[in-house]
């Protein structure tokens, strides 16, 4: 059996086209269908249904589809393991929540840098939606979330905890701190807030609408760090992470504003997919993203 036909089976079941399959391997169309054609031919059925421009795996499909990760897999690992270079080398992808973008690199990167200088590192800002899609894809090689619990037995989790979310307020507005406010009492307040559709501020959204009450913020920007900068300033309230908020809260330049009957879950997850092999440059990034952003990272 062909390894290069396998990868070709994936590329095309995981994209659900031949031709985007074989765009993305760098083949013409006839390449990706003749490999195909060997592997049907091999196992004596069909794994693909092709109706009017439509690709769908098969039952046999799937069952194929599923070893040929595990191959996938391990063919990876055996090459990593007969090489004879031992450094840490290669290109990790990690799709993750904007507001952590930040905190990930701040300070300690140019020490994972001098530790591991063969690892390249790629940040993708996306929603949740995006970033499962993007591992899904095999186009993110893990991904860093902010939004609800999510728990699936397609992706392994590396650590997880629950993060702690607050109205902040500054400047002007410092003078709400120890009131107990309502929500609706808020509302009359400048807001400015992260992106609409974003993580929390989407969880945020949907516990107002349950209430039937929305935020009109006077800005939507994705940097945490200016969203606390104008805070301070007494720009506007905002509802925040408290990793975000903490050591401005801790210097006074910011309040938590106690707000009743308002609370949202929210968890930090740092997980990748089950078939994916964990090469050496990825568990070196997995472990810093785990030390940087968890309490009790190792």
């Amino acid at each position: 059996m062909d390894i290069k036909n396998l990868n070709t089976f994936i590329h095309v079941a995981e994209l659900s086209s031949f031709t985007r399959a074989a765009q993305k391997l760098g083949f013409s169309q006839s390449t990706v269908s003749f490999q195909i054609k060997q592997l049907e031919a091999e196992f004596e059925s069909q794994l693909f249904e092709r109706i009017n421009h439509t690709v769908v795996l098969t039952g046999k499909g799937r069952e194929v589809l599923a070893y040929a990760h595990q191959v996938d897999k391990l063919t990876k690992e055996l090459k990593e393991t007969i090489q004879e270079e031992r450094k840490v080398m290669g290109h990790v992808r990690l799709a993750m929540a904007d507001s952590l973008c930040d905190s990930l690199l701040r300070e300690d990167f140019s020490i994972f840098r001098e530790q591991n200088p063969g690892i390249t590192l790629t940040l993708i800002a996306a929603g949740t939606e995006e970033m499962f899609r993007l591992l899904n894809h095999n186009e993110a090689d893990a991904i860093l979330t902010l939004d609800n619990h999510i728990y699936n037995t397609e992706y392994v989790i590396v650590r997880e905890e629950k993060a702690g979310m607050n109205f902040v307020a500054g400047g002007r507005f410092l003078e709400m701190k120890g009131k107990r406010l309502s929500v609706e009492e808020l509302l009359g307040c400048p807001f400015i807030l992260t992106e609409k559709g974003m993580s929390y501020r989407r969880l945020m959204d949907e516990k107002l609408a349950e209430m039937s009450l929305a935020i009109c913020p006077i800005l939507e920007v994705g940097s945490t760090d200016l969203i606390c900068t104008l805070v301070g300033q007494g720009a506007g309230i905002s509802y925040l992470p408290d990793y975000v908020t903490k050591k401005e809260v801790e210097a006074g330049r910011m309040v938590y504003l106690q707000v009743e009957d308002f609370e949202i879950g929210i968890w930090k997850q740092l997980l990748y997919h089950r078939d994916k092999w964990v090469s050496p440059q990825l568990g070196a990034v997995l472990q810093y993203c785990a030390r940087k952003e968890f309490h009790g990272g190792e």
